[in-house]
């Protein structure tokens, strides 16, 4: 039976030559993730069930990102209650500040995550190390919890979508502005539960940074997971951060789709996203004048080193506009330090950008840049539901760093090519 990347996967973790879709399998895990919001609740459940000891200490990872730093008192109890399990359980991979940066950043550029993986977490863009040719997805908190103990989960078979990008990249298009784009055109529940597997010459060329902001994003189309074919560019970045072995899988000649979607990326220019949702997107061309109170370049959409050099391109020379609030937030430790070196953060600094250490604060109302009523953000997160970055009447607009750069500059949202 001829497979593709997901099902080989997932049926090799199931212990089966082969699995189809629809199919309920129970299938090892190697990595189960939680974070200061989500794995509390996993370990209240954890303990309730009367385990004593994690499945594997070396697989269960527990990093405190979202309200990190403490906000608060609240925030400072969810993370003390990650921080006395692991030291309970003897986690390896537990970080905290000074060593914590945004999970789906984190786990790739330390090797934790690897390809062929299955990977589980407790917060719904974990599909984003479907980048590396991992099959992973979220999960909730009971379920994680299920998995810390028994290190294995249930899992139904998604069909698979594959998605076809041809063409040239014109400048300032990245793989922020392809799956802005393509959710716009399926809608954010027009993968729901699918596998959504992006190929085509134009996914050749794209780098691993581009690669992960795609993954992570597949849950905004409902999608259970999204996926690369691993290649020589996942090689180049995976060569030196493994710690253990992994595999390429790749699909097979002859697999089923449930469909094919083709697009020429040479017709795409950047994207915004408007609210309230992910889908409601239009080319900078169509956007108009929308004026803006704050711009956001960060998260574990948009938060790596070539985000960052990118903001960077666009803001030299330039002030951030009168009354514009720039907030940038290097997504890992190894980035903010990284970026500091390269004179990133001059750049920022003298265009009049506020540095956050690493952390998910803003993109879901947490900190660090909530909204209050009336305000609009143009951002580089992953959600612009009601309410998503503070006030219930404020406005999120998603885009790529160069658009939140040049429209920080301009005080509206607009592309680099108006600077």
């Amino acid at each position: 039976m001829e497979m593709t990347i997901t099902q080989k996967i997932l049926a090799d973790h199931y212990g089966q030559k082969e699995v189809y879709p629809g199919q309920l399998i129970n299938a090892r895990v190697d990595i189960a993730l939680g974070n200061d919001i989500t794995a509390p609740i996993a370990i209240e459940q954890f303990r309730k069930t009367g385990a004593k000891k994690v499945f594997d200490k070396e697989k269960v990872v527990l990093l405190p990102d979202h309200f990190t730093p403490n906000k608060d008192i609240r925030s400072a109890e969810q993370c003390k209650i990650l921080r006395e399990f692991a030291l309970e359980q003897e986690i390896t991979h537990y970080y905290e500040v000074g060593q914590v940066g945004i999970e789906h950043a984190l786990l790739p550029e330390k090797g934790i995550v690897l390809p062929g993986d299955l990977v589980i977490g407790a917060d719904s863009h974990t599909c984003t190390y479907g980048a590396l040719g991992a099959f992973s997805t979220g999960v909730g908190s009971t379920d994680l919890a299920a998995a810390m103990i028994t290190g294995e989960l249930w899992f139904k078979v998604p069909e698979t979508i594959k998605f076809v990008y041809t063409g040239n990249l014109k400048p300032w298009v990245e793989g922020k502005d392809l799956i802005l784009y393509t959710i716009g055109r399926i809608g954010v529940d027009g993968a729901l539960y699918k596998a959504m597997e992006f190929t085509g010459e134009a996914i050749d060329r794209l780098p691993m940074s581009g690669r992960f902001t795609m993954a992570n994003m597949a849950i905004e189309a409902g999608a259970k997971n999204g996926i690369f074919i691993p290649d020589s560019i996942t090689e180049q970045y995976v060569n030196g951060r493994a710690k253990r072995k992994y595999r390429f899988y790749s699909t097979d000649n002859g697999a089923q789709y449930l469909r094919i979607e083709e697009f020429d990326v040479s017709k795409i220019e950047p994207q915004v996203a408007f609210p309230h949702l992910p889908s409601n997107t239009r080319g900078i061309s169509e956007v108009g004048k929308v004026s803006i109170d704050q711009a956001v370049i960060g998260s574990c959409t948009n938060g790596r080193l070539d985000d960052l050099r990118t903001a960077a391109v666009v803001l030299k020379g330039h002030k951030v506009s009168t009354n514009i609030r720039l907030i940038i937030i290097p997504a890992t430790p190894l980035i903010y330090r990284q970026a500091m070196k390269e004179g990133l953060f001059d750049i920022f600094l003298d265009a009049g950008a506020v540095i956050s250490p690493p952390t998910c604060g803003p993109c879901l109302g947490g900190y660090m840049g909530v909204l209050a009523k009336g305000e609009k953000v143009i951002s580089t997160t992953n959600r612009n539901f009601i309410g998503r970055m503070g006030h219930p009447e404020s406005e999120v607009y998603l885009s790529n760093p160069a658009v939140a750069a040049a429209s920080s500059v301009l005080g509206k949202i607009a592309g680099p090519e108006e600077l």
